[in-house]
């Protein structure tokens, strides 16, 4: 099992949500697809078949928990999971 789809069960399985590195979750979601654009501290991630915009920022080296179960919705709703080791 590759080191992303780790990452992403791990994600998608929310049991970790305070625990997740930062520049793991935004490198993870331009793997699947996000174009992300940086104003200030904030990481904006699109995707033109995905309605919502995902607006994280990191709290130290982490991503705050509350915006890691936002992705975890998003990613679940439009089915948006890595299947292969890309």
């Amino acid at each position: 099992m590759s080191q992303w789809r780790k990452f992403q069960d791990r994600l998608l399985r929310g049991s970790s949500d305070n625990g997740i590195d930062f520049n793991e979750l935004r490198t993870y979601l331009r793997r699947i697809g996000f174009a992300e654009r940086t104003k200030g501290g904030h990481h904006i991630f699109t995707r033109d078949d995905v309605e919502e915009i995902l607006n994280l920022q990191p709290k130290g080296r982490l991503a705050k928990a509350y915006q890691v179960k936002q992705v975890r919705n998003v990613v679940l709703r439009y089915g948006l999971q890595e299947d292969d080791d890309a």
